[in-house]
């Protein structure tokens, strides 16, 4: 936990709705794996008792970023940090996901709106390139595109309104994609529950295996309060397990979708 000295500022993209935030945190950045968390308390908002949980977008030796989206009023707050202002933070938290290795499995990564975050870091760390499918509902909310072809990874976008990229949902070219070829490999996701559920029944469809980054809501974010908990299999049964602890990311066959909020 230590007192961050941050920048905001909006993304080139998208300056009315989503800002980059980035955290100077050397005992923090240089242990962040792909898929963890940092959880973030705003200073400046005095009368806020729960931190607030950020996906980490990116890591550049001490310091770390974070991509949201202002909702509320916690956020909102946020976006007004200038450069020099102190925030709190700990981290890296949760089990992230993992990193595909040189010459295995092809990656096919699918980010729903604000998923493409937890994405891009994976995509980066990656030493095997592959596909990334991202999809939102209008064409402000696709993130990430040009950072992502950098990497030197395929991009396909989707948007439901057709405003930007084919036109529907960002499960239709994964479906597409593992019809043409669904051999060697596996499949990452983060994003909107429905997004997430849709991912692993296609994945079992097509019997490939899926890691999926939950969302679900924290108070703690440390396995305490036992309120961001999700079924997942066990053996012949099943138990909630923590989202902050045991996930957010957690193979796809083990959670029990239909029991899931």
């Amino acid at each position: 936990m230590l007192e961050q000295t941050v920048k905001s500022f909006p993304t080139s993209a998208t300056p009315t709705f989503y800002f980059q935030l980035v955290v100077r945190a050397p005992r923090i950045a240089p242990l962040v794996q792909p898929g963890q968390f940092a959880h973030v308390r705003i200073l400046p908002l005095k009368d806020a008792l729960l931190r607030r949980p950020f996906s980490i977008y990116q890591v550049n030796g001490e310091s770390f970023s974070i991509l949201y989206k202002a909702v509320g009023k916690g956020t909102d707050v946020l976006s007004r940090m200038r450069a020099g202002d102190k925030l709190n933070a700990m981290g890296p938290l949760g089990h992230g996901f993992t990193v595909p290795k040189p010459g295995g499995e092809i990656p096919l990564l699918i980010a729903g709106g604000y998923g493409m975050a937890a994405m891009f870091f994976l995509a980066q760390r990656s030493p095997q390139k592959g596909i990334v499918f991202v999809g939102g509902r209008r064409r402000v909310d696709i993130l990430c595109e040009k950072e992502f072809q950098a990497l030197g990874w395929d991009v396909r976008v989707t948007t439901e309104d057709g405003s930007h990229g084919a036109k529907g949902l960002v499960t239709e070219p994964l479906t597409i994609e593992l019809r043409r070829n669904k051999a060697n490999r596996k499949l990452f996701a983060c994003g909107p529950t429905p997004m997430l559920n849709a991912v692993a029944k296609i994945a079992e469809g097509f019997n490939v295996p899926a890691e999926i980054s939950t969302d679900e809501h924290m108070c703690c974010g440390v396995g305490v309060c036992l309120t961001c908990v999700i079924p997942v299999k066990v053996g012949d049964a099943w138990e909630y397990q923590r989202t902050c602890t045991e996930g957010p990311v957690f193979d796809s066959r083990h959670v029990v979708w239909e029991v899931v909020r």
